[in-house]
């Protein structure tokens, strides 16, 4: 090889390599100049929070969480739905400061469709994806504020905590941890977070009249508001053309109203004959009787 060659290629490594000892003392001391330290607090938070990243806490991310418990006085050690009370015990602990009870939630879908008691308007053959089944006429199922089923909660959920059984989204009590994902990925708004305190939901936000929701559905809420009527509390209300449930007062009342709404509701309580008889097999097959009663209710 000629030497001139040589002599130019080890001159610009020696050239190539000085640039980058240079620089690279150079980045080394403005990093030490620079460096911010750490709160050990924050270090000692983010250890044992559980690391999914979910955004429950209203935070981008654990690490943002554990930031703003440690440095602002005004931010709870419990807005860690996924890491519930263990975590919530070693936050204030940590951060000293006092810890509050958390009410435990789960997610409840509020649709009583089913294969036998709702029917499809349209055969969709598309992306199976509720999101974009929503583009088109509001989904294949003929109640427009009815569940598709393709999933999306179940995706967004990072607890295992739903899964799909003939085609209807099905909630796993103990799984879930309450950090609503799952009602952010739902295009229809059907999914909601109640109490396990509470012991009434409402199975039914279908806004369409009477007439029209007995034709496409046989659970649907008819909007005949004698539950509203009938409920001592004054907890159950028409919000937007569907009912709602204050879930505060319904607790406080307590269960002394023995389900005075329910009873109001012949969804709820059938009449005797062949619908009523459909109903009542339906309830216990699929939900539990009577429909909006909370399947994971519990007192304790």
């Amino acid at each position: 090889m000629d030497p001139v060659y040589v002599k130019l290629a080890l001159g610009g490594l020696v050239l190539m390599g000085s640039i980058g000892l240079f620089f690279g003392i150079g980045l080394a001391l403005a990093a030490h100049k620079f460096a911010v330290e750490v709160n050990p607090k924050v270090e000692a938070v983010l250890d044992i929070l559980p690391g999914a990243n979910c955004g429950a806490c209203s935070y981008a991310g654990c690490e943002a969480y554990a930031e703003a418990v440690v440095n602002d006085p005004k931010v709870a050690p419990n807005m860690c739905p996924p890491g519930m009370m263990p975590v919530a015990e070693e936050v204030a602990r940590i951060t000293e400061k006092e810890l509050e009870v958390i009410e435990g939630a789960v997610a409840i879908v509020a649709c009583a469709r089913s294969e036998r008691h709702n029917y499809e308007k349209y055969q969709y053959s598309g992306y199976q994806n509720c999101a974009a089944a929503n583009l088109t006429f509001a989904g294949p199922v003929d109640c427009n504020s009815g569940c598709i089923g393709f999933g999306d909660c179940v995706e967004a959920c990072l607890f295992d905590a739903l899964t799909i059984v003939d085609d209807f989204p099905v909630v796993d009590p103990d799984a879930c941890v309450g950090c609503a994902l799952c009602v952010n990925a739902c295009p229809k708004d059907l999914i909601h977070m109640v109490p396990k305190k509470a012991p009434i939901i409402v199975r039914c936000v279908c806004k369409d009249t009477s007439k029209e929701t007995m034709s496409i559905c046989s659970l649907g809420c008819l909007h005949c508001l004698a539950c509203i009527e009938a409920c001592p509390a004054k907890a159950v209300i028409m919000d937007n053309g569907t009912l709602t449930i204050d879930y505060q007062k319904c607790v406080e009342h307590g269960p002394s109203c023995n389900e005075a709404c329910l009873n109001a509701c012949w969804i709820n309580y059938p009449a005797s004959g062949d619908i009523g008889n459909e109903i009542y097999e339906h309830g216990l097959q699929f939900f539990q009787r009577p429909l909006c009663r909370n399947p994971f209710y519990d007192p304790s």
